[in-house]
């Protein structure tokens, strides 16, 4: 049963929420960050990627950059950009993209829940970019960045949301220069937050979509935070992490695409010929392919377009694991022919979200790599099926969005 409670979020006052609201730290890099924060000293990466305020050339892990992270969030307070709810509350946080609303609830979620496996994952994480948040977490004394967690369908909860949202007005609803839309309500209802909460409780799992670094850095933070204080009494805010939680039948997965350098020393002849064991191959020449349906994919190389699919017989059906798509495909051709065994730390290997489309591709493997992969996406039901198996996917095999932006809700861990 997940144990999911109302908080009191520290937010930015409806004239700032569109210029504090921010995409996650981890979908750009440092230079990126640094250009979107032009003209906008509230930009919620000023906290996020605080190194954007240091001189040229500071490492994003500084110690100094964590101070200065923890600055510039007290300053938001100080300044009067953003002020504290007097009293718990859930927030309903709801965002559009291509006409698709994706509605979840904004609230802390039990580290116990985390640790106990009743909050399932499917990645593995890196140490260290959990150090990185970890420092983040702990020096800001604060959960910044919301984990994306996901649910199955519970009808009264739905139910409950979509009242409120009919009967309320939105305290925040503006649109992203991406043209994505965000709208956040408060409930500030107290008996309404309990019936949330219980309703949370029949709830078995929750599946954590997007943000495993972040999660295992607050839960780490939080178990410190124990050990500091061995006469908690489990009520405190650092025995909660924060979290958006959205129903799956609401969330869309996108592609999450590979680019390839080099043919690990075959010619074309030879790596299409060796295309053939596994797969059926079809030229599609200079007309894009974008896979439809699972276990096919599109190839792009040296200009051309090729649709493979994969042949009966060369993965296992029956394993969750096994039977994804980028399983298939390392499995079958980037580990045996083009020789890349850990997409962790290749470096000939490279991953392209969805959201940059087909053209994005091509541009790569024209420039600086030589192929690329365009996926059929996981589906939501992938993503549960392997987490419920307790078992990991392969990196990079989801890509969500819309992205939940960082900075429309703080929470302090005291």
């Amino acid at each position: 049963m997940a144990k999911v409670r109302p908080f009191k979020a520290v937010r930015p006052r409806p004239e700032y929420a569109a210029k504090v609201a921010a995409l996650p730290y981890d979908v750009m890099s440092s230079e990126e960050a640094a250009v979107m924060v032009q003209g906008n000293p509230y930009s919620f990466l000023h906290i996020d990627r605080a190194e954007i305020d240091m001189p040229a050339g500071t490492s994003p892990y500084d110690a100094a950059v964590y101070d200065k992270a923890k600055e510039n969030l007290d300053n938001l307070s100080k300044n009067g950009i953003c002020a504290q709810d007097a009293e718990p509350c859930f927030y309903i946080y709801r965002q559009v993209m291509n006409g698709r609303a994706q509605t979840g609830i904004a609230g802390c979620v039990s580290i116990d829940d985390y640790i106990n496996n009743n909050v399932k994952k499917h990645e593995l994480t890196r140490a260290d970019k959990e150090v990185d948040r970890l420092n983040h977490v702990n020096i800001c004394n604060a959960n910044t960045g919301p984990i994306f967690l996901t649910y199955r369908p519970k009808k009264e909860l739905s139910a409950l949301l979509a009242r409120w949202q009919e009967e309320h007005d939105a305290v925040y609803d503006f649109t992203t220069d991406a043209g994505i839309r965000n709208t956040v309500w408060v409930i500030d209802d107290s008996a309404v937050n309990a019936e949330i909460s219980k309703l949370f409780s029949e709830i078995e799992y929750l599946y954590i979509a997007d943000g495993h670094h972040r999660a295992a850095s607050a839960i780490k933070v939080g178990v410190m935070r124990r050990e500091e204080n061995p006469d908690y009494d489990g009520n405190e805010e650092f025995n909660y992490f924060l979290a958006v939680l959205f129903s799956c039948d609401e969330l869309e997965i996108m592609d999450y695409n590979r680019v390839v350098k080099g043919l690990n020393g075959l010619t074309k002849e030879e790596f299409l010929a060796k295309l053939e064991k596994d797969f059926t191959v079809e030229k599609n020449g200079k007309e894009k392919y974008k896979p439809a349906v699972p276990h096919t994919f599109g190839m792009y190389l040296e200009g051309e377009w090729y649709k493979l699919a994969a042949k009966e017989g060369t993965f296992d059906s029956t394993d969750a694991v096994a039977a994804l798509d980028v399983s298939i495909l390392q499995n079958n051709l980037i580990a045996p022919i083009l020789g890349i065994e850990d997409l962790r730390t290749s470096d000939r290997i490279d991953f392209v979200g969805g959201i940059r489309g087909l053209g994005e591709l091509e541009k790569r493997a024209n420039t600086d790599m030589t192929m690329a992969f365009a996926m059929c996406p996981t589906s939501v039901q992938d993503l549960m099926d392997v987490a419920d198996s307790g078992r990991i996917m392969p990196p990079k095999s989801t890509w969500f969005e819309p992205k939940i932006l960082s900075g429309l809700f703080i929470h302090y861990l005291n």
